[in-house]
């Protein structure tokens, strides 16, 4: 009974070690998520910023006729 017991101990030890673990590993890529979504934004500006530029300086190219 008392190895049972034991086993049934060391068992709910390594669950909640597990759960530990993945908890800290969630908040790892969560962060990563919303560092990866920032520098999306960012890109999406820049080249919304370039294009605006490129279409600037395509209308004041003379048109070859």
């Amino acid at each position: 009974m008392d190895t049972d017991l034991e086993e049934l101990e060391a068992k709910i030890e390594q669950v909640v070690a597990l759960v530990h673990q993945l908890r800290a590993e969630n908040e790892v890529l969560k962060n990563q998520i919303a560092e990866a979504e920032a520098e999306r934004l960012h890109l999406r500006r820049s080249m919304t910023a370039a294009r605006e530029r490129l279409e600037s300086l395509m209308d004041r190219l003379p048109e070859d006729a």
